[in-house]
């Protein structure tokens, strides 16, 4: 945001551009990077939203597939303002709506870089069904339910490759149960429990914000969120009006509405239609008449959207009109509510230069493998932890990555005496599916003493949900400790992790570690799960299947 100067002093070197893309052209460092090639591409000096210099990747003109639309959204943010001056860049900056980003109690640590010192990058998207307005409330229907509870109904985790070359996306179906973490409202500051059972993944929106969406994702796969972008039913309407249109397309005229009055209205004939304003959100939220009506359908025509809006993104001639461009931009700030490191265009901008490089090729889309609860589904036991594991070791799910086993770094920092060394012993079995199995912080703990690490102790605090044993350590120096007790212990190196949610050395037993003291043999594959819902981010042929009992 602007700052105002002082009598008697110059304004802020901020509020002495001429314009906003000059403020933008330098990297946080204050240096002007070297110019962006034609097109809007990244160049070869373009800083990330960490600020550490990356090599940049021409982008392709073709076509820039599943959720790069935000890139080709937040591109458009800063080059819309090239006339307006610094006032209007103010403006844009008072449009984005920022939350916290984590609400929840216990917050997994961010990746260790790789040998270039570069490291992934993860973005939750959410869609709301916010009722919250008047627009929000006659685009989502349900007069009863204006001013209720948002929920989140669509998830979807944008992985980004700390090299760059690659993209995985992996969405969430909204009725998907789970336990819910512990979140606090940081506006009233209200307290929502840890939920006892399993709840529907959409219901976390409800407590607190998009923050606590944010925790539950952490909770169940075990990957760091850098950052939550959101949009409601208004925001997508106004997106596609922007743009001009979407192009989508179905194999079989449909009609989304049963007998009963369900479904989303949306009406098509055969082949490819350009959709905005309400069809476009119609579209987002049909269950009724794609593939088999249930929410994994819905996701699969929520990537096909996202796909065909990068598309025009990137090749529309909107983008050339200079009143198209700043509608575009004005919508695009308006629609997004996202986290505090988000906060300004100029970091929006940092972040779309980023999600531009993958080639389109290397982006791959899937939904969490699942399997059914009645009417509701849960993560599918083995499966979903082996996907959630590949995006947390930064692996490509396209199963192209050429990477070398990292060698296990031994620490410098000495150990003390295995007697001298104290650690707490956390039970982490639980998982979205299987309760935690009974005493294993005590079973563990008690074979530690055997060993003659004397000081461990055992949490007798609730079971937390860990998919892989971990050892945690606050600070460098309790590094050769906390490694002391994984040799001891038969646990791999690379499972020794410093975060500052521990006060010390912490082992978690973790659902690969339900029985027993010896430490099981690692039997896990580089190789994402087999799906029928993954797609190539350069397939572009694809229409969405129809319902019989939907066609006209």
């Amino acid at each position: 945001m602007g700052r105002s100067s002082v009598r008697g002093q110059r304004p802020p070197a901020e509020a002495r551009q001429a314009s906003p893309v000059r403020a933008a052209e330098r990297g946080p460092d204050g240096n002007r990077p070297e110019p962006a090639p034609a097109g809007g591409g990244a160049g070869p000096r373009d800083r990330g939203p960490r600020g550490r210099r990356r090599a940049g990747a021409r982008p392709r003109r073709r076509r820039g597939r599943i959720l790069r639309w935000t890139s080709g959204v937040l591109a458009v943010l800063v080059l819309g303002t090239a006339g307006a001056g610094y006032l209007y860049y103010r403006h844009l900056n008072g449009n984005i709506k920022t939350a916290k980003l984590n609400l929840g109690e216990h917050k997994v640590a961010g990746p260790t870089p790789n040998a270039a010192g570069q490291t992934p990058l993860n973005i939750l998207l959410i869609g709301s069904d916010a009722r919250d307005s008047k627009e929000n409330q006659k685009l989502g229907g349900a007069k009863e339910t204006f001013g209720g509870t948002p929920l989140a109904d669509v998830q979807m985790l944008v992985h980004l490759s700390a090299d760059r070359s690659n993209m995985s996306v992996v969405s969430m179906p909204r009725d998907t149960l789970l336990p819910l973490p512990k979140c606090t409202d940081p506006k009233t500051g209200k307290e929502y429990a840890a939920t006892v059972g399993r709840r529907m993944t959409n219901e976390s929106l409800g407590r607190g914000g998009p923050g606590c969406t944010v925790a539950t994702w952490e909770q169940l796969t075990g990957i760091h969120i850098d950052h939550f972008m959101m949009v409601d039913f208004s925001g997508v309407v106004s997106m596609a009006d922007a743009i001009g249109g979407v192009p989508v397309c179905v194999d079989a005229n449909i009609h989304s509405k049963d007998r009963e009055g369900h479904g989303s209205g949306l009406k098509l004939r055969k082949g490819t239609h350009s959709i905005k304003g309400v069809q476009a959100l119609q579209w987002l939220r049909t269950r009724y008449g794609f593939e088999d009506g249930s929410d994994i359908a819905r996701a699969k025509a929520q990537h096909m959207y996202m796909n065909s809006m990068v598309r025009q993104l990137r090749k529309n001639a909107t983008l050339s009109n200079p009143g198209k461009l700043r509608t575009l931009a004005e919508k695009a700030t308006e629609a997004l509510h996202v986290d505090d490191g988000l906060d300004t265009v100029k970091k929006l901008y940092d972040l779309s230069n980023e999600l531009k490089k993958p080639d389109p090729s290397r982006i791959t889309m899937t939904t969490m493998p699942f399997v059914y609860v009645g009417a509701r589904v849960a993560p599918k036991e083995g499966e979903a932890e082996q996907l959630f594991r590949l995006v947390r070791d930064d692996i490509a799910l396209d199963g192209k990555d050429k990477k070398k086993p990292a060698e296990e770094r031994v620490s410098g920092e000495p150990a003390a005496a295995d007697d001298k060394i104290a650690v707490q012993v956390r039970n982490g079995t639980r998982t979205a599916t299987t309760p935690a199995a009974p005493g294993r912080a005590s079973v563990l703990a008690q074979f530690l003493i055997g060993k003659g690490f004397t000081q461990a102790t055992a949490d007798q605090g609730r079971s937390m949900a860990e998919e892989k044993t971990v050892i945690r350590y606050p600070s460098a120096d309790l590094e050769g400790d906390a490694q002391r007790i994984a040799t001891s212990l038969g646990v791999p190196l690379s499972s020794v992790k410093r975060s500052t949610d521990v006060s010390g050395v912490t082992l978690i037993v973790g659902a690969d570690w339900r029985t027993g003291t010896t430490y099981p043999k690692a039997t896990t594959s580089d190789k994402a799960p087999k799906s029928d819902q993954t797609i190539n981010g350069a397939d572009d042929s694809t229409c969405m299947k129809v319902n019989p009992g939907f066609t006209w």
